[in-house]
């Protein structure tokens, strides 16, 4: 989505995190999972395209709503979905963060939460403003 400026800030934080402390495949499978949640059909074309150009499973892409019932995840990538679906649900307890802590430095949890708000501002204005899902080809964005 190109457009008003407010967009083009977003798209600096976008920058930053690619370069960001968190690796860029688990920061995908975040952004995957906060838009299953969101039911962004858009951002989900998209970074499911993007997890299967970085390598990712059919399996684990098909599990990934039930990711706490299946054995396909690391710990470090169980603390960061937490993490995201409790802060997209902003609901974060004691025992996320704890969670999260153990897995994740200072710098790292503050990117990860990042990419979390980032994504969900990406949700909402793609479900508001919607582009054509099916449209999005890896690397264009």
């Amino acid at each position: 989505m190109k457009g008003p400026k407010a967009v083009e800030s977003l798209l600096g934080i976008n920058t930053y995190l690619k370069n960001g402390s968190v690796d860029k495949g688990l920061l995908e499978l975040v952004d995957y999972r906060v838009s299953q949640i969101n039911q962004c059909a858009f951002c989900l074309d998209m970074h499911s395209k993007e997890l299967r150009a970085l390598g990712e499973t059919e399996q684990r892409l098909y599990t990934l709503d039930a990711w706490k019932e299946t054995p396909f995840f690391t710990d470090r990538e169980r603390a960061a979905l937490g993490w995201a679906e409790a802060v997209t649900a902003c609901e974060v307890s004691d025992e996320v963060y704890e969670t999260a802590k153990e897995q994740f430095s200072d710098e790292e949890l503050v990117d990860l939460t990042m990419a979390v708000c980032a994504i969900n501002t990406w949700n909402r204005l793609n479900i508001a403003f919607p582009n054509k899902v099916g449209s999005y080809q890896v690397g264009k964005f």
